[in-house]
């Protein structure tokens, strides 16, 4: 199954970089992130919101099944001079690289095993942030299919054991999202 997924995202990133701005979730809520301090951008891409993160003064890794995509980011972080760390991994299947990580970036990757491996790998205080597709964007997109899709409201639930900072469902950019900021307990 791995390298059926890592030829599969190394094909879409050859045809289409997806180089470009970060998340306008994650920008938004720029005011929540603290001092910089360790990150992790899961199925991260080509980096474009770890490079963000890492313009901002974050050490941060990006980790993903695409080879393609780290290679993407990594010419990009040259480009942009911040150093990004990467981590080829299938989180379907393998481990979370290890944390403590401060701020856990999760945008469009729903793998629902993998959400408590994120929540354990928090630090105290760190956040989760991001956004997964509901079932909702159906009704305009033909992506991701059903498998990878929350229910409308199933998201605060994922989140069991994080404080809920922010969040919202709805259409944004022609998607419709549940986009989150949570807290993990304790810290400063």
């Amino acid at each position: 199954m791995i390298r059926d997924d890592r030829e599969h995202w190394n094909k879409r990133f050859s045809e289409r970089p997806w180089v470009g701005e970060p998340s306008p979730w994650l920008v938004r809520n720029a005011d929540l992130l603290g001092d910089a301090g360790n990150a992790i951008d899961i199925a991260g891409g080509t980096g474009r919101n770890a490079l963000w993160l890492a313009q901002l003064g974050w050490k941060v890794t990006v980790a993903d099944v695409s080879d393609v995509a780290i290679g993407l980011a990594q010419v990009r972080a040259e480009e942009l001079d911040v150093a990004i760390d990467t981590a080829l991994v299938d989180l379907n299947t393998e481990s979370v690289p290890e944390g403590p990580w401060d701020v856990v970036l999760l945008f469009h990757h729903l793998h629902r095993p993998l959400i408590g491996n994120l929540i354990a790998a928090l630090a105290p205080g760190g956040l989760l942030i991001g956004a997964l597709a509901t079932v909702r964007n159906l009704e305009r997109n033909a992506r991701p299919p059903l498998p990878y899709l929350v229910d409308e409201g199933e998201t605060p639930d994922l989140l069991h054991g994080l404080d809920l900072v922010r969040y919202e469902e709805g259409w944004l950019d022609d998607h419709h999202d549940a986009r989150f900021v949570a807290r993990r307990p304790g810290g400063s």
